[in-house]
């Protein structure tokens, strides 16, 4: 049985930025991915993009993988918010912020090459692609795993063992931690798109009665035109119909929805669709076992906070084991990861009421919400210190913030 001090289970965004973070550490680490990083069928690094936030942008910065990224980063420069059919509008600028920018949208590809790559060659790290865990069974002092790759199943022994592999996490399970599920009864639409007008780094978001309809700026250098990322929620009847439509269709259907601030839509790209679902484990931390990312919590795409706060649980939990593998403190583990669940659990449950209570005010067809909803966009419009707060978001709600978030590396 081949003993690690951190095994890895699942080698998405979060789950690699993770084992990068460990790089230069002196823990031994083992990251096991079911699917080839630059498939097309690896489902974390399809044609999604991620919109960034200042905090995981500096994580990337720090890590030495953000000059790939950036490139082909689309800067958001400002933000418009609207309820459809009404009168309330918010608009955030950033240089009224301070900032160069509120985050940035970044192909998921880009991020998934970037973070690959460097992890290439890292002499503390075992990589097991295609694997798959086929069970994991607690033990008082740490994990045994069974890994089936190649043909063959291996069994190896982690002090600490890491659930990076999704809301549908088999780790997860095999701890016997729980999860709730919480159906939103909507459907995303992913598309890139492009529109005969330049996109200047605005970022839209727009209630409409079946969902948040999220219009993203895309670098779109050398190219005509504005180029944005389009995720548009929508009920899975309505769904089905938008799927069916040609592109030029899809497109006056889109125009009809979100208006003309962006221009008008010129190109369709390929249509994409994920159910929505508001997934939250019981616990972060069972015995051994940690999660991290969307196996601990997978959240509405609204306001773009899910990956977010995934790579703040990786850079967080990545500080503390580099810490205790310092000062020769392994056989804390048990302590350590207690204390990881508490310091993440404020931001957790901030960024989840958050998102979550956009989706449900604005979805609320009550009779007079929706005044009291176009007053109060209205009103945050007025207001520098909401405008100041609503921007700090990206760094997250609440709790310690990661030393890699600081531009500081783990040791």
């Amino acid at each position: 049985m081949k003993p690690y001090d951190v095994v890895i289970v699942g080698g998405g965004m979060v789950g690699a930025s993770f084992a990068l973070a460990l790089r230069d550490t002196a823990l031994r680490v083992l990251l096991i991915e079911g699917v080839p990083p630059d498939s097309g069928v690896q489902p974390s690094f399809d044609e999604r993009t991620t919109a960034l936030g200042n905090g995981s942008r500096q994580i990337f910065e720090t890590l030495g993988v953000w000059p790939e990224m950036a490139q082909h980063a689309g800067a958001i420069g400002s933000i418009h918010v609207s309820d459809a059919g009404r009168f309330g509008v918010a608009r955030l600028e950033a240089r009224e912020q301070g900032v160069p920018a509120f985050g940035y949208v970044v192909p998921n590809r880009v991020i998934g090459r970037a973070l690959w790559a460097a992890l290439r060659g890292a002499p503390n790290l075992d990589i097991r692609v295609p694997a798959q865990l086929v069970s994991a069974t607690p033990q008082a002092d740490g994990v045994s795993l069974e890994v089936a790759s190649g043909g063959s199943t291996e069994t190896v022994r982690a002090a600490v063992a890491v659930a990076a592999d999704g809301a549908g996490s088999v780790l997860r399970a095999s701890a016997g931690i729980d999860a709730s599920v919480e159906d939103y009864d909507q459907v995303a639409i992913v598309i890139n798109a492009a529109t005969d007008r330049p996109n200047n780094g605005g970022a839209f978001e727009r209630f409409t009665p079946s969902g948040p309809l999220a219009v993203l700026p895309l670098n779109g250098a050398g190219q005509a035109g504005g180029h944005y990322a389009v995720v548009w929620a929508v009920r899975p009847g309505r769904a089905q119909e938008l799927l069916a439509l040609d592109d030029a269709a899809f497109a006056a259907e889109l125009q009809s929805a979100f208006g003309w601030r962006a221009g008008r839509w010129t190109r369709i790209g390929r249509r994409n669709t994920y159910p929505l679902a508001l997934s939250r484990a019981d616990e972060t931390v069972a015995g051994r076992v940690v999660l991290i990312g969307n196996a601990a919590q997978a959240l509405h795409p609204v306001a773009g906070q899910g990956f977010n706060l995934g790579l703040r649980d990786a850079a967080t939990l990545a500080e503390m084991l580099a810490a205790a593998a310092r000062a020769d403190h392994a056989e804390r583990f048990d302590d350590l990861l207690n204390q990881f669940a508490a310091w993440r659990a404020e931001d957790r449950k901030g960024v989840t009421r958050f998102t979550d209570g956009l989706v449900k005010l604005f979805g609320n067809d009550t009779p007079g919400l929706g005044l009291i909803r176009n007053f109060g966009l209205l009103m945050f419009d007025l207001s520098p210190t909401a405008k100041r707060a609503l921007s700090r978001v990206s760094w997250g709600f609440a709790g310690r913030m990661p030393r890699l978030a600081r531009g500081l590396p783990l040791e």
